[in-house]
C-alpha cells in the first residue's frame, strides 16, 4: 500500500540529504545522509566516504529500505502511518518505533511488527494515529533529555520534526 520512494525523499530531507556531518554531542558520530557511524559502522558507503567521495544514491537508498522500511513491513501500511512509523526508526531505531506505534494501536508492544500490529494499524485512520504517535515520539524525547541533558540541544529539533510530519 505504501510507496517507499515518497517516505524515502521525505526522510532524506529531514535528515539532511547527501551530506557529511559530524555534530558535537551526537550520540550517532558522525553520519552520512543520516546514516550514523557508530550505529552502522559496517554500511558499504562508508568506503566511499573514507575516500573522499559520496557514495551512491542506491547504497543509501538500499540501506534505508533494508534497515528500516523493510523490517517494519511499511508496505503493507497505509501512507502516512507508514512514513510516521519509518521516519521515527530512522531517527529512534526500528524497535523503538514500532513499540511506540503498538502502543498507539493497542496492541502488545513487543517491538517487533507482524500481521496482528499491521493489522490493528490499517484499521486506524491516519488522522487518529498521527497525533498519538506525534505525542508519544515527543514524550520519549523527553525522556531521553531528562536521562543525559546533553542531548537537550537536540530536543527542539526532534519536536520540529514530529510536528512538521502532521502538516
Amino acid at each position: 500500500m505504501a510507496d517507499f520512494y515518497e517516505a524515502y525523499e521525505k526522510t532524506l530531507r529531514k535528515e539532511g540529504g547527501y551530506q557529511l556531518t559530524n555534530i558535537k554531542n551526537d550520540l550517532g558520530g558522525q553520519t552520512y545522509a543520516g546514516i550514523a557511524r557508530t550505529k552502522n559502522p559496517h554500511w558499504p558507503g562508508w568506503i566511499y566516504v573514507d575516500r573522499g567521495d559520496a557514495p551512491p544514491a542506491d547504497v543509501v537508498r538500499d540501506f534505508y529500505r533494508a534497515n528500516y522500511w523493510a523490517p517494519l513491513y511499511c508496505d503493507r501500511l497505509p501512507q502516512a502511518i507508514a512514513e510516521d512509523i519509518y521516519d521515527f526508526a530512522v531517527n529512534a531505531g526500528v524497535s523503538v518505533s514500532a513499540k511506540l506505534a503498538q502502543v498507539v494501536a493497542r496492541v502488545t508492544p513487543d517491538g517487533v511488527i507482524g500481521p496482528k500490529t499491521i493489522e490493528a494499524l490499517s484499521c486506524l485512520s491516519p488522522d487518529a494515529f498521527r497525533p498519538a504517535f506525534a505525542l508519544a515520539k515527543i514524550a520519549r524525547y523527553r525522556d531521553i533529555v531528562m536521562r543525559n541533558r546533553s542531548q537537550g540541544a537536540f530536543l527542539l529539533g526532534w519536536i520540529n520534526r514530529t510536528l512538521e510530519a502532521l502538516q
